[in-house]
Parts: structure tokens; C-alpha cells; sequence
């Protein structure tokens, strides 16, 4: 691919800006030129976009859990709950109802306003869905929003989860289509995408996103927010995962991503998708305030908030709450949303580990 010139005249960069809440298609061009822009001319262009469609100053706090750990059949390069890799994670039953109930009204007492259910396997059979739905209308008669990633959807099974209640459920696409098959083989790019469509077709909100840091380039990075963009519509919700390398997996041992190409790529999605929740996902745990704090600034504005659901102190929150605090920043409600969902978490073992360690919403 030809390398476009980061020296954008204002009128191209005002056409590409443009082109967020207009009908046509990004090109992975369009959205490289935006990458490769001066940091200091993304940041403003971000900001901009940021405020003219959400509340700078506001954060989303969704938590989530893990119903179903481990065991998970799948060959993704990046997580720990695939069967075949060795990692710390068991397997564990699915929780019980009461269990799912107890950790979301913690989530709520503790400021969360979105509840979100994840589950290691490749697709859910009929009875995993009754006992979700069953889960769903539990947490939602909480007065928490829902939502939920359990996997390849069968048709129908969206269906079942809308009626119960489900919000929003998650698939990400992950990366670009030309790097996939370097990350998974147990499933394709299409598998991916006739899930969104029976999400869609059943009404529910999508939560799509992906993960960074897997060794790619800016040229997939650029790929992959092409694909989300151009989703129609694009996703609600756009979950954005710094890859957290966790021993055992085949992608452990990858160079990190820096920081500043991680900002650049929170700032491309909310250019490109004016409208969606943007969320810092796995991987915020290991960033600094300031980098945290930078992309709040280009467009994130949604967290997981958390980790430890089940006990009283609960740190990591604490953490978090501090920092919007500093940045004068405040909680949204889940009123004031009709945002994204995603979900996802880890093992019982590791429960005392940042969920984004373990899960990636997919």
C-alpha cells in the first residue's frame, strides 16, 4: 500500500472528518492518512469529533464476569481459555443464577451501570441459551443494562437472547481480514460476521471491536477500523484490547504495541465512528495514568471498572474512580447510555487478576 502524506491540507482533513457521519465507505487509505497525521492535529481532530456527539467529560463503567471459564475449543493466538494452550486458567462450571445475581448487584453498588456476561466456548447449545436468558432477565431486572458474548450464534439464538432482556452482545472482529488467519484458524472472518447479522436482525445493539498489539501494522490497524466503520451501521459499541500477553499462549512474547500508536488507534475508531461508545478494554490495567488519560482526551469514553467483583474492597475500582476524579471527569448512568456491551472475564483462580488478562470480549 502507497504511504499517504501526513501533511493533510485543512480541506482533506476536513473531508475525511466528514466522511464519519457521512454514507460512504472508508477506505484502509483514508483512515492510514488519519493514523499517520501529526499526533498533536489527530488529538484536536479526535477531540472535536469527541465532543460534537458525547459528553467530554463523561465515562461509561461497565463490569463484567465470566459465567463459563475455560475449556473453550477455539485456537485464538491471544487468549488463555483455549483448551489447548497451558496457562493458569481452569475450567470451570457455569455459575448459578444466584452467583451471576450477587456479583451484579456488587457491580452496581460499586457504580457500574452496565453488567456484561461472557462465556469460553466457540457457540452456546440450546441449553446454555435458556440458562442465559434466565441470567439476563435476572440482571436486568436489577436496573442494570446487559449484555453478553457467548460465542458464534446460531439462528434463532439471538432471537431467544432479545427477548430475555440482552442489550447488547459482543463479537469483535479482532483485526483487519488479511491478518486473521495469523491469529485464528478455527473459525473465519465470515463466521464473525453472520453473528453481527443475526444480532442485528434481532434487534439487539452491537458491541464490535478489536485487539492491538498482536503484531501488526498500522496498515492492519487501519484495516481493522475500516471494517468496523463500514459495518452498516457501525457498531454501538467499539471495544478496543491492548493485547495482555499471558504466558502459555501463542502470542506471548510479542512486541508491545507503543503507547502514542495505541492513542492513535482510539482516536481513528472515534473519527470514523462519531456516534458508538468507544471503550478502553483488556489491557488498561497495564497503561499509565497519562496514557489512560490521552485517550479519554481522542474519544474513549467507556471503561471496565474493576476486577475483583466478589469481594468488599475492591482496589482496582478505587483506582479507577480516583483517576476520573483527577481528571475531573464523572460516571455515567445507565440512563444516560444506549451504548455498548461486551463481556468477558477470567477463571475463579485468577479472579484476583484483571479480567482483561483473561478475556477478550469476542
Amino acid at each position: 500500500m502507497n504511504q499517504l502524506s501526513t501533511n493533510l491540507s485543512e480541506e482533506q482533513s476536513n473531508s475525511l472528518a466528514d466522511k464519519a457521519v457521512g454514507s460512504l465507505r472508508w477506505e484502509v487509505s483514508q483512515i492510514q492518512a488519519l493514523l499517520n497525521l501529526p499526533f498533536n492535529d489527530l488529538i484536536h481532530r479526535a477531540q472535536l469529533t469527541h465532543r460534537e456527539h458525547h459528553d467530554a467529560n463523561a465515562v461509561q463503567l461497565s463490569t463484567l464476569i465470566s459465567v463459563k471459564t475455560g475449556g473453550c475449543p477455539e485456537d485464538c493466538g491471544y487468549c488463555p481459555q483455549a483448551a489447548r494452550y497451558h496457562t493458569e486458567v481452569e475450567n470451570q462450571d457455569m455459575l448459578s443464577l444466584d452467583e451471576v445475581v450477587e456479583t451484579a448487584q456488587a457491580a452496581k453498588d460499586k457504580g457500574a451501570s452496565r453488567f456484561c456476561m461472557g462465556a469460553a466456548w466457540r457457540g452456546p447449545k440450546q441449553r446454555d441459551i435458556d440458562k442465559m436468558t434466565e441470567m439476563i432477565g435476572a440482571v436486568k431486572s436489577l436496573g442494570l443494562e446487559t449484555c453478553a458474548t457467548l460465542g458464534m450464534l446460531k439462528p434463532g439464538q439471538a432471537e431467544q437472547l432479545g427477548k430475555a432482556g440482552l442489550d447488547y452482545y459482543n463479537h469483535n472482529l479482532d483485526t483487519a481480514p488479511e491478518y486473521y488467519d495469523e491469529i485464528i484458524t478455527t473459525r473465519n472472518y465470515q463466521d464473525r460476521l453472520n453473528t453481527l447479522q443475526e444480532v442485528r436482525s434481532a434487534g439487539i445493539n452491537v458491541c464490535c471491536g478489536g485487539i492491538v498489539g498482536m503484531g501488526e501494522t498500522r496498515h492492519t490497524r487501519a484495516g481493522l477500523i475500516a471494517q468496523l466503520a463500514n459495518l452498516e451501521p457501525y457498531p454501538e459499541s467499539v471495544p478496543i484490547n491492548n493485547l495482555v500477553q499471558v504466558e502459555g499462549t501463542p502470542l506471548h512474547g510479542t512486541e508491545s504495541i507503543d503507547p502514542f500508536e495505541f492513542v492513535r488507534t482510539i482516536a481513528a475508531a472515534r473519527i470514523t465512528m462519531p456516534k458508538a461508545m468507544v471503550r478502553l478494554s483488556a489491557g488498561r490495567q497495564e497503561m499509565s495514568e497519562a496514557v489512560q488519560a490521552l485517550c479519554f482526551l481522542v474519544g474513549a469514553n467507556s471503561i471496565f471498572y474493576g476486577d475483583k467483583l466478589l469481594t468488599t474492597e475492591n482496589p482496582e475500582a478505587d483506582a479507577d474512580m480516583q483517576l476520573i476524579k483527577k481528571l475531573g471527569m464523572n460516571p455515567e448512568t445507565a440512563e444516560d447510555y444506549s451504548d455498548e456491551a461486551v463481556a468477558a472475564s477470567l477463571s475463579s483462580k485468577v479472579a484476583d487478576k484483571a479480567s482483561s488478562e483473561l478475556f477478550y470480549p469476542a
